[in-house]
């Protein structure tokens, strides 16, 4: 949890303006019983009226000045634990932001949600909960216990036997109760993570009929949650009551010591309503820390937490400060490269591949041949497990990923756009790019059409992975995304499956036309596709089995020629 030190050093100021109002709100909550003692003994007892207006006064005004001194610590505390959660949500997201594909691969995408929302709630609550009564609740427990000391040294035998006891309890409360809140979130974030599934999925549940089954799921894992829930809140609530219930026995004894003191001469009545006005502050100082306990043990798991992704080193490491990236002109190196994911079986074994500047290379092959998983290296998704991926004749590992990444444009496999206009999803590529640029890139990837068919044409409003497109469209605008970026290479990874062939055809074709020296790389499992390429690279099983152009792989790669075979025969029934 060392990740929480440098907050600390950022808001200590407002932290110790925050204990000086505390511990001036406890000292005035501690005077007031020694003072009612004296208005009790010396003036009720005494017939002294001024004494007892006197002191009135003197308790009206340390009550108001702790009601102000509480006000100033309520708004600091409630100030400084937003902001530190707002800082810490914030930093986080951007520790998640840098991390590689290999880092987030580790980490379930539910369980970063809960850590980014539910987890940081938990470290911002404790950090006000210390701010605003577990700083006061020590002062008014030592506090309490030195004037009751101070008051009646004979009655502290109680508190001597009292004490102990309940700080036994608080520690048995924090053993057991730190592992069953680590289980809770746990849960929690299998619930996060059967609701982000559902939604994600939300169109083949409601295809195929599925809700029971999801319900079942959902019910399966909210059950869990509330089992958990339900242990961790059961045990804790058992402290309470007994904390509660050593301190009024103490209470009770103290009346009873007290009582026979009276009788005898030794004690005043006063002093023994302070007394006991001073163990209902030390019991309600001890219920308070008992709670704080049970807040600390879900903050400190939280904490932890949050503290697994900030330990995470990115894998990705690169020896320039830029490269030469900027001069990279668009050639790709594949030298003897292979990959695996980690644990698994390689994916791509010894792969030799050259994309020349101004070259479309396509890339062909079944269903996990390791097409999209190959051109993942090249704006390094993921490191090689062996030989290197060079761009402009430069090893990847050797670039800052963001300068390489500023030269080449994707449309993936999984078509993906995000809520807001059409215009601000195409300027997703180049975020400064005029209307005029945003036109000419919509016009190249066949779009221009159907969004000027629109009531609000550019500014039309996308919901959420532009479910108000059709599939066709939404490739269109993820085509024309990657255009306006003017990338010196382009990667095409399926993009055009739920686009017709004449479209498609339109779109190679102003392709072509778009930049000279543009390096396009083309992924598709449908060979009229590739075919018009001017290098193709057949994939099977993770190795490249044929390469050449249309003609030359019909007369060497069995693989190639199978595939057009389907194909044809398809296209004939």
């Amino acid at each position: 949890m060392q990740f929480l030190y440098k907050y600390g050093q950022k808001y200590w100021t407002q932290f110790g303006a925050a204990v000086a109002f505390v511990t001036l709100e406890a000292i005035c909550d501690l005077l007031q019983p020694t003072i009612m003692s004296r208005i009790i003994d010396e003036g009720v007892a005494g017939r002294q009226m001024d004494l007892v207006m006197h002191m009135g006064v003197l308790m009206l005004c340390i009550t108001a000045l702790g009601a102000l001194a509480a006000t100033a610590r309520n708004i600091m505390s409630s100030t400084v634990s937003q902001r530190l959660g707002a800082d810490l949500r914030s930093e986080l997201y951007e520790k998640i932001q840098s991390l590689s594909f290999a880092n987030i691969d580790n980490l379930d995408r539910a369980s970063l949600v809960t850590r980014l929302t539910n987890d940081v709630t938990q470290v911002q609550i404790l950090a006000n909960g210390l701010m605003r009564i577990s700083l006061k609740a020590p002062l008014l427990c030592i506090g309490s216990l030195i004037m009751a000391t101070s008051l009646n040294p004979g009655l502290t035998v109680v508190l001597a036997i009292v004490v102990p006891v309940i700080g036994v309890l608080i520690a048995i409360n924090m053993k057991l109760g730190f592992p069953l809140f680590m289980k809770v979130q746990t849960a929690l974030d299998r619930v996060n993570s059967v609701m982000r599934e559902y939604l994600a999925g939300v169109r083949v549940v409601k295809a195929y009929n599925r809700f029971c089954y999801e319900v079942d799921k959902f019910e399966k894992a909210n059950e869990e949650l509330q089992g958990w829930s339900i242990a961790a809140m059961r045990r804790m609530a058992v402290f309470v009551p007994s904390i509660m219930l050593t301190m009024n026995l103490g209470i009770v004894a103290v009346l009873w010591l007290g009582g026979l003191g009276v009788s005898k001469g030794q004690i005043q009545a006063g002093q023994i309503i302070a007394f006991i006005n001073y163990m209902t502050q030390i019991l309600f100082s001890l219920v308070i820390i008992s709670m704080m306990f049970n807040m600390f043990a879900r903050a400190k798991v939280s904490a932890q937490r949050i503290g697994e992704v900030f330990l995470q080193e990115n894998t990705m490491t690169w020896r320039g400060s830029e490269g030469n990236a900027a001069n990279s002109n668009g050639r790709i190196d594949f030298v003897h490269v292979s990959f695996s994911y980690e644990g698994l079986e390689p994916v791509l074994k010894d792969i030799s591949l050259t994309c020349m500047p101004g070259q479309t290379v396509g890339i062909i092959g079944s269903t996990g041949s390791g097409k999209s998983t190959l051109v993942g290296l090249i704006p390094r998704f993921y490191d090689v497990s062996a030989g290197c991926v060079k761009v402009g004749g430069e090893d990847v590992k050797d670039i800052n990923p963001r300068t390489l990444r500023e030269k080449i444009a994707i449309v993936p496999q999984k078509t993906m756009l995000f809520t807001g206009t059409i215009l601000e999803n195409i300027r997703w590529g180049k975020e400064n790019a005029t209307l005029e640029e945003v036109e000419r890139a919509a016009r190249l990837a066949e779009a221009h059409e159907f969004i000027k068919s629109f009531p609000e044409g550019y500014k039309t409003k996308l919901g959420q992975g532009g479910v108000n497109l059709s599939g066709g469209q939404k490739q269109r605008i993820s085509i024309a995304r990657a255009l306006v970026r003017n990338p010196e290479i382009l990667i095409l990874d399926d993009c055009t499956s739920a686009v017709d062939v004449a479209t498609e055809a339109r779109i190679k074709e102003s392709l072509k036309k778009y930049r000279a020296a543009l390096t396009c790389i083309i992924i598709s499992q449908r060979l009229i596709t590739v075919m018009d390429a001017d290098k193709i690279a057949v994939m099977d099983g993770g190795e490249i089995v044929g390469m050449g152009n249309h003609e030359e792989l019909i007369k060497n790669c069995q693989v190639y020629n199978e595939i057009l075979q389907s194909q044809l025969g398809k296209e004939r029934q």
